[in-house]
């Protein structure tokens, strides 16, 4: 039986010494994670296509199967992603804030490690690194906890990350891996808050609604959400439509890729089949609200929708499609169909843009982009843990930053309290 108790303690021990490690020390740790991974690159491989063959021989959505699997690009990705990282200024002992008050008391507001950080995640093995590379970064120790379909290639990453700290003389306990797929594992994991003092799910819904239901640790949730672009009766059309197609099919299983384009009445006419025609490329499925479906003629991928269709988070080459008023009933649509993750608008109009990018509940906002730039590279900030859509301190892409609290410094010339 997997000891989840001892993991989470040595977990813990580890992340004192981790705390105190100057940047030159996490850098050369991080360096050598790098190297270890490119000098595995066939044994990941080859050790991921059984992942991915095991996947599809159990039925497994091609959503999934596609998050699941390593490509050439995406490890290539990872990779850089930990290079990034250590480019990256050191988020630890950052000063935010200083002052002396009346008692000659002077006080420093100063980031540090939050200490242990459990993440569970679901397919897309790339996490794993992605997040011992930021935890190392930032001084956290981490505990790990991957899906069962991509079992294999997570312990593979693991011992390689694990034999890289060990080379670099680091606890080898600061980055654990939960290797058992038991789930009762997940739900004593989440009451061990002696031990673990943040927990981040990175998936669907229903993850994140139980680790917040059964969780006695603080969890910052993400991931989840559902991304519509808007296209503005001002809108350049021809651009818009290229935009509308990369949200949709540069990465379909991504959760910040469009499910539900928005068309104002004025241009629907025009813009409607105009797009159909770059999504027929890569047979995305339409489903039609509002009369949108008149303007898509003899589109051989389409099919009618309800008000559930506005709710689902395809992951897929399928979205939806519908007409609108003006921005206003936008705005109502998103805040009643779970815009939280990843929004746009398409417009010329700055006072219409200036208005959506006040009004969205969105954690990333854009405004003539693309929604797939939500994303820990894309930001510049090396790679990312989660995208977090909570509305406290730490929303979007949850990076370096994130990933320390702070503490007052207070010093004083042996200073007592009148």
């Amino acid at each position: 039986m997997f000891d989840i108790v001892k993991v989470a303690k040595d977990a813990k021990k580890a992340s004192y010494s981790y705390g105190l490690l100057d940047t030159n020390t996490k850098n050369a740790a991080l360096l050598a994670v790098a190297k270890s991974l490119r000098e595995n690159e066939d044994k990941i491989f080859s050790v991921n296509a059984v992942d991915v063959e095991n996947a599809k021989k159990a039925g497994y959505s091609e959503a999934l199967v596609d998050r699941l699997t390593i490509t050439k690009a995406r490890f290539e990705e990872m990779v850089c992603g930990v290079e990034k990282v250590v480019k990256l200024s050191d988020p630890v002992g950052r000063i935010y804030d200083g002052r002396t008050v009346e008692s000659g008391l002077q006080i420093v507001k100063k980031s540090v490690p939050f200490g242990v950080i459990g993440v569970i995640f679901e397919s897309r093995p790339n996490v794993t690194v992605d997040i011992a590379a930021l935890c190392i970064k930032s001084g956290n120790a981490c505990i790990l906890r991957g899906g069962k379909e991509c079992l294999a290639t997570n312990v593979l990453l693991h011992s390689i990350i694990v034999k890289a700290l060990e080379s670099a003389r680091l606890d080898p306990n600061g980055v654990s891996l939960i290797s058992d797929t038991d789930r009762e594992i997940v739900s004593k994991m989440l009451k061990l808050s002696d031990y673990i003092d943040l927990i981040i799910p990175r998936g669907g819904v229903a993850l994140q609604r139980m680790c917040q239901e059964n969780s006695s640790i603080p969890v910052i949730i993400g991931g989840f959400g559902i991304s519509h672009i808007f296209v503005d009766s001002s809108a350049d059309l021809l651009k818009s439509a290229d935009i509308v197609f990369n949200a949709k099919t540069q990465k379909p299983s991504a959760c910040n890729s469009l499910d539900t384009l928005l068309v104002h009445k004025d241009v629907a006419e025009q813009f409607i089949p105009l797009v159909s025609q770059k999504l027929k490329e890569k047979k995305v499925t339409l489903v039609t609200h509002n009369g949108a479906d008149r303007y898509l003629g003899e589109y051989p991928y389409k099919q009618e929708g309800d008000d559930e269709s506005f709710f689902e988070e395809f992951l897929s080459l399928k979205m939806n499609i519908t007409i609108v008023n003006d921005i206003y009933e936008v705005i109502e649509h998103m805040r009643a169909h779970n815009a939280q993750h990843s929004d746009a608008i398409l417009t010329d109009s700055a006072s219409n843009a200036k208005l959506f990018a006040s009004a969205a509940p969105s954690a990333c906002v854009y405004v003539n982009a693309s929604t797939r730039f939500s994303d820990g590279g894309q930001f510049g900030l090396g790679a990312e843990v989660a995208i977090s859509t909570q509305k406290m301190h730490a929303r979007g892409p949850r990076a370096l930053e994130e990933l320390t609290t702070y503490q007052y410094v207070c010093q004083g010339d042996y200073l007592t309290r009148k």
